[in-house]
């Protein structure tokens, strides 16, 4: 009814998706060996499992659906050719069979159960099964072709969908006859449903997923000649029968294989074969779920669930296809080259706009569907082995990135902290891992580790198989960081390493992360952590057990603060963090206590009093690292707060006035707190000996290092206690602190006296970070 010029269109646009679906099928099929399952196994492998068995189900209910269509389809041209008459008590003729719906699904479940006889049986009955349809279809169509030239003009009864029952109308086949031409161009108002009219274009490309051509042969004849079959009469019935007949038979053989291969990661049941291999618990799976859908009884309703379910399939092989494209991986090299990334856009859209054609709402919920399952086969399936094209998608996107990130165009609007946290072992390390995760604010983090071995002593490299657990690591602790292990003769020279090297183009780290150096015994964080004392899951990692208290070091004072200085040098900022491993951020954050907690600030060089300004370089990365550390979405609950040291006769109230527009300016949320260090100031070493004002040292500061010169050794024990004392002092006790971190001495006999003060400068202090900026980071301007 819908006309010529109509089902020429129909055809186009039916042949059209196909044509582009068949590209991207030989695309796939030639880059690699091919198993059972279809189009489950080949968007499975080009797009992982999450999209392979939200698909692989998918296909599977559509060819359940689809088997159910032929079955009924079979039925009604059964029930039409010998059913009783409408309106007749008892049948004449070959018109004997009673029509009602429990009679047609007894009819149908009857046909079901031969071909479960035949798919029981093997694909061998099968094939001469095929056959033997094949045979009985070309007689019927060869008398269909001998009907137009021996055919008189008649009135052939047409059954039409009205409602949830049918109605017979008559059509007129009037052999060749160009007034009949002309009257049909146009159709009638009266047209079949669009899931029907769609469908019959559509289904025949099942043979194509499966890879067989007699298959796909017999299909496409059933798609195109049936409708012009039953307008034509009786004869065309043959045909109808025949290809109902095979295609049932089809896919409730390939309905198994779909299921088997689902079953090969998710159903045990279904995996039970024969001797000879028969798939038998999944067939009969599959007949009872096509039994199931038997019931329904309406053709029209199955029609237009199997056309989108496999529209959407066809949609997902060209995004495969699309996507092995796009990744431009060199061994995607398939030996069929006639296909191009507009072809399988034009699939996916022609898909895409076929299943909203025939029903939007249809094709809503099969989208949702399909994304319910994309998730829950994300969260719940395993890793495969298979790969995954997202890999390699992101990989093509990044390095094009990456490439276009240019260092020349850096500006300070727009810094971000990039850090680089040394860990000798991660199990004394796991809160200072995660506490350099909240710090880093949307930058890069990298986990940075030293193996002390020479590789020309070594039969091969000892850090790849650390790599595992490294990266489980990362997983298990929920950071967002990469892992990058050397291997070096010293920890210094491991250090440089990494400093020069990690990263890539614009995205390389500018602030250094270390623990503290002390004489305390590691505790093993890992055992305590929640992600590995969870009875749910075990991840076995392969780092070593923590060195006792007594064990030597692996690297000396002197070492240590040489990497401090290096990491300087290179124009690095420096975070040193002590006690972090007592910092429980859980308990801090979330206690019912009414007062928030609080992150305490230091932004003086608390060795150097008659150095203290708030707004050089160091100081204002103090103050960005204590901010970008609230600005964490853990963090958020936590309170600045800003100590000023203030001396008599100094005019504090001038200085907080200063300093609060100075944090205006730089958008920080901050309480301020005097803090008078009068006695401590007199206990410094340039008090007790009076200024000396020389012009070398007021250049010094002008320039902005006041904390390199060779002072260390005038700072007492005693005042670096009572600055200890002050800090401690302040209450209530905070989260954490930030304090300033002093350059180390030039002379590098002096490093041990320089860590020793940093030692007793942050005794008992709890979760300590000294921070020493060389970089600007702060900006006050659009």
């Amino acid at each position: 009814h819908a006309g010529l010029y109509q089902a020429l269109a129909m055809f186009a646009v039916a042949y059209f998706i196909i044509g582009m679906t068949v590209l991207s099928v030989c695309a796939i099929a030639t880059n690699g060996a091919l198993d059972a399952g279809g189009a489950y196994y080949m968007i499975s492998r080009a797009l992982g499992p999450e999209f392979g068995g939200s698909i692989g189900i998918m296909f599977f209910l559509a060819n359940v659906c689809g088997s159910a269509l032929y079955v009924l389809g079979l039925v009604e041209a059964v029930v039409d050719s010998f059913g009783i008459q409408p309106g007749q008590e008892a049948g004449t003729g070959v018109h004997v069979l009673p029509q009602s719906y429990w009679y047609e699904l007894l009819y149908g479940t009857v046909l079901l159960a031969l071909c479960l006889l035949v798919c029981l049986v093997g694909a061998s009955i099968y094939a001469k099964a095929t056959f033997l349809i094949f045979l009985i279809v070309a007689a019927v169509l060869g008398t269909i072709l001998v009907s137009f030239f021996a055919t008189r003009p008649l009135k052939v009864p047409i059954r039409l969908p009205n409602g949830n029952g049918t109605e017979t109308d008559n059509g007129s086949f009037t052999g060749f006859s160009l007034s009949t031409l002309r009257d049909n161009l146009g159709g009638e108002e009266r047209l079949l449903p669009p899931a029907c009219r769609a469908h019959w274009h559509c289904h025949f490309t099942w043979g194509l997923l499966e890879g067989g051509g007699s298959w796909w042969a017999q299909s496409r004849c059933c798609g195109v000649v049936s409708p012009v079959g039953c307008v034509w009469g009786h004869g065309g019935e043959g045909l109808w029968w025949g290809c109902a007949t095979l295609d049932s038979l089809s896919r409730l053989l390939s309905v198994p294989a779909s299921l088997l291969c689902l079953a090969g990661q998710a159903l045990a049941l279904a995996k039970k074969t024969s001797a000879s291999g028969n798939p038998v618990m999944a067939v009969i799976l599959s007949w009872l779920v096509v039994q199931l859908v038997l019931f329904s009884g309406k053709l029209n309703t199955i029609a237009s669930v199997v056309t989108i379910f496999f529209l959407l399939v066809y949609a997902t092989v060209n995004l495969a296809c699309l996507a092995l494209e796009w990744a431009s991986a060199p061994n995607f090299r398939p030996t069929f080259r006639y296909f191009t990334w507009h072809t399988c856009l034009l699939g996916i859209a022609g898909c895409c706009v076929m299943m909203f054609l025939i029903s939007p709402v249809s094709a809503s919920a099969s989208l949702g569907f399909l994304l319910l399952l994309l998730l829950a086969l994300h969260y719940l399936s395993p890793s495969s082995t298979w790969g995954y094209i997202s890999q390699a998608l992101i990989f093509h996107q990044v390095r094009k990135y990456l490439l276009m990130l240019d260092v020349r165009k850096d500006h300070v609007k727009f810094w971000r902290p990039q850090m680089l946290l040394m860990v000798q072992n991660p199990r004394g390390s796991a809160r200072l891992i995660d506490f350099v995760n909240d710090l880093k604010k949307s930058g890069l983090y990298v986990l940075g580790h030293v193996e002390l071995q020479d590789l020309d002593m070594l039969p091969s490299d000892p850090l790849q198989p650390q790599q595992d657990s490294w990266l489980s690591l990362v997983d298990k602790l929920n950071v967002k960081a990469f892992v990058s292990l050397t291997l070096a003769p010293s920890v210094r020279h491991g250090v440089r390493q990494l400093l020069f090297t990690s990263g890539l183009g614009g995205m390389r780290p500018n602030t250094l992360v270390l623990g503290f150096y002390d004489d305390e015994a590691p505790q093993d964080g890992l055992a305590r952590h929640p992600a590995f004392t969870s009875a749910r899951e075990e991840v076995p990692l392969g780092f070593p057990p923590l060195r006792a208290a007594t064990t030597p070091k692996l690297l000396s004072a002197r070492e240590y603060v040489g990497i401090v200085a290096d990491a300087l040098k290179m124009l690095r900022n420096v975070l040193l963090a002590r006690q972090l491993e007592s910092l429980d951020k859980a308990w801090e954050l979330r206690r019912a206590a009414s007062p928030p907690p609080t992150i305490h600030v230091w932004p003086v060089n608390l060795l150097r009093p008659d150095s203290a300004r708030y707004a050089d370089t160091c100081s204002l990365f103090l103050l960005q690292m204590a901010c970008v550390l609230n600005m964490a979405r853990a963090w958020r609950r936590a309170r600045l707060r800003l100590f000023l040291c203030v001396e008599a006769g100094t005019m504090p109230h001038a200085q907080e006035e200063k300093l609060r527009q100075l944090l205006k300016d730089l958008r920080i949320q901050a309480q301020i707190q005097l803090v008078p260090w009068d006695a401590i100031t007199r206990l410094h070493w340039q008090t007790c000996q009076g200024p000396s004002g020389g012009p070398a040292e007021e250049e010094e500061e002008e320039e902005g290092v006041v904390n390199f010169p060779t002072n260390t050794t005038q700072v007492s024990d005693e005042y670096v206690r009572a600055a200890n004392k002050l800090v401690l002092e302040q209450s209530p006790a905070p989260a954490v602190r930030f304090l300033y971190l002093p350059r180390p001495p030039a002379d590098t006999s002096l490093y041990p006296l320089y860590l020793h003060q940093l030692e007793l400068l942050t005794r008992g202090l709890g979760p300590t970070v000294l921070v020493h900026g060389v970089s600007a980071v702060t900006s006050t301007q659009l």
